[in-house]
């Protein structure tokens, strides 16, 4: 007998709008064409009310030369230098002050978070004050503290304070310390060396690591590491000639003239935001530490452990996978805060993009700019630190 094509009997036939695949295929082709549609419309309104009022439009004034000075450059910026350069100055001041702001904060962080553990009761307590008076005060006030309330009222370049007489000053203008002139081979020949010791580093861990899997033995890694830091750049340098000098700043009846100067701008900002972020830091510190098993504190007790080891060769590492995924949020909260500097007037990103944005009027280009370089900046340091929390993860044998 001859069975007729169809659905099964009790089956019914599922209508194509009733299909959850269908429909979600849908409304993601709607939503998708509602966003296109948005942006086709902002961009598009952008254009026509700029071109109404005869705002020029493109990237052409980079090009233009910019006119104006700039207080700390890391850089060459000449007078002739355009819109362009003023910019990438400002992103490479944004990077120094991220950089040695997410260094210093780790180091505070993990400094307060391990002492609000402490069993001694004065150390416990100065960690917790610091913790709580400190994230708890906005970050723009704690800039104007350490910029109006400490640095500004150093004394003047006639009374300054040196802490190494006649090398380094320090007063209401910032730190000046010797300047450092190197002939183009030493500096070639300790770049690299530094190069040749993260080599030589990263080759002597992987060989250290399997010494220990395989014998037990544990190599002072650190401390041969950083002996190779400083070992390999200072036989580049003597090799090189050591073609290094130290020049002393010159001190005046009313100023101080050479050497390298730090402006307290740049000071105020840095010590503002390490304290800040370090203060959040510690907090996922104590977190990841409080995370890890107290069974794995009593089992390396009573292997003979010393409470420092403890703490360095079983608690961290095992806390390290708690503390990572927050710490990343800290560090790009430390990068995008740091646009506070036009507070105290440090050239940032910010502050020349907006002495560019009043000079040109270009403003939806140099806002453009910010966002795509705090995107990329921050897109950045997340891939860095999702690769790092996955090199920590626990890997089964």
């Amino acid at each position: 007998m001859a069975v007729a094509d169809g659905p099964a009997a009790g089956e019914a036939k599922v209508v194509w709008y009733n299909d959850p695949v269908v429909r979600g295929r849908i409304f993601q082709g709607l939503t998708l064409s509602f966003v296109v549609f948005l942006t086709w419309g902002i961009i598009h309104n952008t254009a026509v009310n700029l071109q109404s009022r005869n705002i020029a439009q493109g990237f052409g004034f980079l090009s233009t030369t910019a006119g104006f000075d700039i207080a700390q450059s890391l850089i060459d910026y000449p007078q002739d230098a355009d819109y362009g350069r003023a910019i990438l100055v400002g992103l490479v001041n944004t990077i120094l002050v991220a950089v040695l702001g997410v260094i210093l904060a780790t180091i505070f962080g993990f400094i307060g978070g391990v002492a609000r553990l402490s069993s001694n009761y004065v150390v416990r307590k100065l960690a917790t004050g610091y913790v709580e008076i400190v994230r708890n005060v906005p970050l723009l006030l704690q800039i104007f503290f350490w910029y109006f309330g400490v640095l500004r009222v150093l004394p003047g370049p006639r009374d300054s304070i040196q802490p190494i007489p006649g090398w380094i000053f320090l007063n209401n203008r910032g730190l000046i310390m010797p300047q450092v002139t190197m002939t183009k081979i030493t500096a070639d020949a300790m770049f690299y060396g530094v190069l040749a010791a993260i080599m030589a580093i990263f080759v002597l861990r992987s060989v250290l690591r399997k010494v220990q899997e395989r014998t037990g033995y544990q190599a002072p890694v650190f401390l041969i590491s950083l002996g190779i830091l400083v070992a390999f750049p200072a036989i580049a340098y003597l090799a090189s000639g050591a073609g290094v000098t130290l020049t002393a700043p010159t001190r005046s009846t009313f100023n101080i003239s050479g050497g390298t100067r730090v402006i307290p701008e740049f000071m105020a900002l840095l010590m503002a935001l390490a304290f800040y972020t370090g203060a959040f830091i510690a907090e996922i510190v104590r977190a990841g530490i409080l995370a890890v098993s107290h069974g794995q504190t009593e089992a390396a007790s009573s292997l003979g452990l010393k409470p420092n080891n403890i703490l360095r060769l079983v608690v961290v590492p095992q806390a390290l996978r708690v503390i990572i995924p927050p710490l990343t949020s800290q560090y790009l909260n430390l990068t995008k805060n740091s646009s506070l500097a036009v507070a105290v007037g440090y050239p940032d990103l910010v502050s020349t993009g907006g002495t560019v944005l009043n000079q040109t009027g270009q403003a939806v280009e140099v806002i453009a700019i910010w966002m795509v370089i705090y995107l990329g900046t921050s897109l950045t340091t997340s891939a860095f630190m999702n690769w790092y929390n996955a090199k920590m993860a626990i890997r089964e044998r």
